[in-house]
């Protein structure tokens, strides 16, 4: 396999270089870049494996660029910031972020995550495909395209990690996913973090399918446990 390329767009180069030591003692290839502009011409020319992309940036903020990025990659994205208000979580993962780390950090922890993710995309390319397409009521999921249908012609895009959540809950319809399983399915075994990032992405995942929490087609709530999927087979 080819080094892993990851992209660090922060505009302290102290962060820069101590996230850097952490990756490339994990043998990953670190890309560097001070502020939004040049984070976005990065990702164009060196079109890494994954991005940790801090907020606060100079010329475009973290979340112009993960916009930017959206627009036309589905490529890993941890966010990086000194805030560690909801709201920004929400912010973040509403335009497409995988994960969310608020400074102070610990190197380490950061360096495990992104390996987490790493592994996970790449499972994701090498596993073969289901081969059937996922019907109910209203949705289709078909994981060959990775597309999603809500009704009979809105496609939504969602990230790949949301993508990931809503295949493996839509393939066990019914079934109850604990916060801690769905993250040990979706994100990794070695996920290193808040089980409450699942109910963010849950929010994104509704909020994109036009999903109501207090009267679901999709994705029910099971009071202190978790998930599941409440879809009826079309």
């Amino acid at each position: 396999m080819s080094t892993q390329r990851v992209l660090v767009v922060d505009d302290e180069p102290k962060i820069r270089m101590t996230v850097r030591g952490y990756l490339e003692a994990d043998g990953i290839h670190v890309i560097e870049a001070a502020d939004g502009p040049s984070a976005l011409q990065s990702v164009t020319r060196d079109r890494p494996d994954l991005v940790v992309l801090d907020v606060m940036l100079p010329g475009l903020d973290g979340f112009q660029v993960l916009r930017r990025i959206r627009e036309a990659s589905q490529i890993p994205v941890i966010m990086l910031t000194a805030r560690d208000e909801e709201v920004d979580r929400l912010i973040g993962f509403t335009t497409g972020g995988d994960d969310y780390v608020t400074k102070p950090f610990s190197p380490r922890e950061l360096a495990l995550r992104v390996r987490a993710i790493l592994r996970r995309t790449d499972s994701r390319t090498e596993a073969p495909h289901e081969d059937d397409m996922l019907r109910f009521d209203g949705l289709t999921v078909d994981p060959e395209t990775r597309t999603v249908l809500v009704g009979s012609d809105r496609t939504v895009e969602l990230s790949a990690l949301d993508f990931d959540l809503l295949f493996a809950m839509a393939r066990a319809p019914g079934r109850v996913f604990t916060r801690r399983g769905l993250l040990t399915q979706v994100w990794g075994e070695d996920f290193f973090g808040d089980e409450r990032v699942v109910d963010v992405h849950i929010r994104t995942l509704r909020r994109a399918l036009g999903d109501d929490a207090n009267a679901p087609r999709f994705v029910g709530t099971v009071r202190t446990i978790g998930y599941r999927f409440v879809g009826r087979p079309a």
